[in-house]
């Protein structure tokens, strides 16, 4: 299976002039193979293909000097990229979409580079991995927080804000952990519950974009009141990014040791097929994307898939509506969070049913004689450090 691997970078002053010169140069290729695309439909009616435009490199860098310290797998990259981006612009239109042209990439919008044959060629780890050796930029100090595994295949280098990353992907044997038989149903809310399980465990909503809102606030208001193109104006415009980069980091930080501790513990997971876009666009739209459910069920996907743990969907439909033991259903507004079902008197939390009724989805029938005996159904908090 493929792995990814990120690591911090820290350049010298020269190195990190090489390294935006690089990422500089790559967007000018991107963008004059973008324009040749254009040109060549608009006046010819004719479309320059992936090797078309690979077959011209070699001129590139004879006509421009400065291409010469690229290396050339890494261009033949970009001129890919270009391709992929036509190649999901005609595959919507197909499908009946309405899809953006490929559009030109401004100074910030084009933010790495990537060595697709890192394993054999362009990028050397140094001193058991302290340093990494990167053609055309030399050997730059990485923080290796954790070994790398399996076999090399790419590494791409990603600007974030004023800090510099390396991303090897690998091609690592998959470390299945023991069987287990054990399955969990999972509610997923924005608050005060993040996660609810079928057990009656429950995992508070961190909420960090809510929490930094009044800090981002002023940040925001700062940067409004600078003139754009200022030296200060740039200074704030960093200081927003570097806001937001910190929620994200926190967010992604949360997801990943819940996940993990969710495959550690079950052997089949069981959740909602939630149409999280939908959701992100309707009232609640902003406690759904401070939550990030779409990402946190992806890294659970892939936790599971690495461990040889199975992660089922279900369909969501009157999970929080239906009695777990008789199966009664009545609509209730979203405030009422107690389930006492007037038929059978079954009485527990209402995410905690709704959690019941997604594992029994499944194909498990749920243990009514829990339910019945557990009247309050809330179960234990986790503490996710």
């Amino acid at each position: 299976m493929i792995k990814a691997f990120k690591y911090r970078l820290y350049p010298t002053k020269p190195q990190l002039r090489d390294l935006d010169k690089t990422l500089m140069l790559c967007r000018h290729l991107y963008n004059a193979a973008l324009q040749e695309r254009r040109e060549a439909y608009k006046k010819a009616g004719v479309s320059v293909t992936y090797y078309q435009q690979k077959r011209s490199l070699p001129e590139v860098r004879t006509e421009l000097p400065e291409y010469k310290g690229i290396h050339s797998q890494v261009l033949q990259n970009v001129i890919e990229r270009v391709d992929k981006a036509f190649q999901g612009f005609f595959r919507r239109v197909k499908h009946g979409e309405n899809p953006g042209y490929p559009r030109f990439k401004g100074q910030g919008r084009y933010d790495s580079f990537t060595f697709p044959q890192a394993g054999t060629t362009g990028v050397k780890l140094q001193e058991g991995g302290k340093r990494v050796l990167l053609f055309g930029i030399g050997s730059v100090k990485m923080k290796l927080h954790c070994p790398l595994e399996g076999r090399l295949k790419t590494a791409t280098l990603k600007r974030e804000g004023e800090a510099w990353y390396i991303v090897f992907v690998c091609e690592v044997k998959p470390n299945p952990l023991p069987l287990n038989d054990e399955k969990i149903g999972i509610d997923l809310g924005t608050h005060p519950h993040f996660l609810v399980t079928s057990k009656g465990e429950l995992v508070e909503a961190p909420r960090y974009f809510q929490k930094a809102e009044d800090k981002l606030a002023r940040a925001q208001r700062s940067l409004s009141r600078k003139k754009r193109g200022s030296n200060r104006h740039k200074e704030a415009r960093k200081r927003v990014a570097a806001l937001h980069r910190k929620i994200a980091n926190q967010r992604k930080d949360f997801h990943h040791k819940l996940a993990r501790r969710l495959v550690n513990r079950y052997g089949t997971i069981v959740h909602e097929d939630l149409n999280i876009k939908a959701l992100a666009r309707s009232r609640s739209a902003k406690g759904v994307q401070d939550a990030g459910w779409a990402q946190f069920l992806h890294i659970l996907a892939y936790k599971a898939a690495e461990a040889g743990r199975r992660v089922i969907a279900v369909d969501p439909k009157y999970t929080s509506q239906a009695c777990p033991v008789c199966g009664h259903r009545e609509k209730k507004p979203l405030w009422v969070r107690a389930f006492t079902c007037p038929a059978c008197g079954a009485s527990l939390h209402r995410d905690v049913a709704a959690a019941i009724n997604v594992l029994a989805r499944s194909g498990r029938v749920p243990d009514r004689r829990w339910a019945r005996t557990e009247p309050s159904g809330m179960g234990t908090a986790w503490a996710v450090p």
